[in-house]
């Protein structure tokens, strides 16, 4: 009776000590990075390297990013395209798995594994074409011309999907007996009720567009509609790649992400501890 017992938590500890150590796997290059922000650029090339900088008051890095390049409105874009997909990409996700789960018509499940189809295509391929189409319609640097291509997530659409599919039906029977329409039942009772779920597909469609680099390099040209993704490779100079000061836009690139993620973090455990229902 004991053995089993043993052996079990034996493997659990196991399991544990090789969770902890493919986490510092995956965070270590993070902690190097934002280590490097500080160093000096002498300390990049001493030999044997150093992971942690000689003195963490050494700050004018983070300051050449700041005066070198405009950062701060590059912030600013960045906010603004991040804010505006996420929130349409939320609201047409929503209302499509709406009508995938409560309405019956011809050729739903076709046209729902079609729309899931479009999640096989990389975004490379269709480069070329949403080019085109937002050239056509004069969306050429402006935030609308960054943000449209990502107005609609296949993704997000079946998660709410799944998560639509779990709401109890009769709540829609008594809201209806009670005259209330599809979309202020949407509104009102099936958002607030889905308001977990939300939240960690907001999160993970903001970091996506906020992580955003080809995309706006290509459609926007003035300096005032950069994003911070390009203004960080905008830190190099043509002697050579500072490394200290590319470090620090990319630590302070992470900064919203991080702080969103912290912010949230009760919602976002309580949204991954729940489990699915597929029908």
């Amino acid at each position: 009776m004991k053995k089993p017992a043993f052996r079990r938590r034996a493997g659990d500890s196991l399991m544990g000590l090789l969770g902890i150590a493919l986490g510092c796997l995956l965070l270590f290059p993070l902690f190097y990075g934002f280590m490097g922000a500080f160093k000096t650029p002498s300390e990049f090339i001493t030999y044997p390297p150093t992971v942690l900088p000689a003195s963490f008051a050494n700050l004018s890095n983070f300051h050449t990013v700041f005066t070198q390049v405009p950062m701060l409105r590059y912030f600013l874009n960045s906010l603004i395209t991040a804010v505006l997909t996420s929130a349409v990409r939320i609201a047409v996700a929503a209302l499509a798995a709406y009508a995938f789960v409560f309405f019956r018509f011809r050729g739903q499940r076709v046209l729902f594994f079609l729309v899931l189809g479009t999640m096989m295509l990389p975004a490379d391929t269709l480069l070329i074409t949403n080019y085109q189409t937002v050239s056509r319609l004069g969306l050429l640097d402006s935030y609308l011309g960054i943000c449209i291509v990502s107005f609609v997530g296949a993704s997000q659409m079946f998660m709410l999907r799944q998560h639509f599919m779990t709401s109890p039906t009769p709540v829609r029977e008594a809201s209806q007996l009670d005259g209330c329409g599809d979309l202020r039942f949407i509104v009102s009772i099936l958002l607030p009720m889905s308001l977990p779920v939300l939240l960690i597909l907001f999160v993970q469609s903001f970091v996506a567009q906020w992580n955003l680099y080809l995309w706006p390099l290509l459609v926007t040209s003035s300096n005032a509609m950069r994003t911070v993704q390009v203004g960080i490779t905008m830190l190099t100079t043509i002697e050579g790649t500072n490394y200290e000061t590319v470090l620090a836009g990319a630590a302070v690139a992470m900064l919203p992400a991080a702080l969103l993620f912290v912010f949230m973090r009760r919602s976002l455990t309580a949204t991954m501890s729940g489990s699915a229902v597929i029908r």
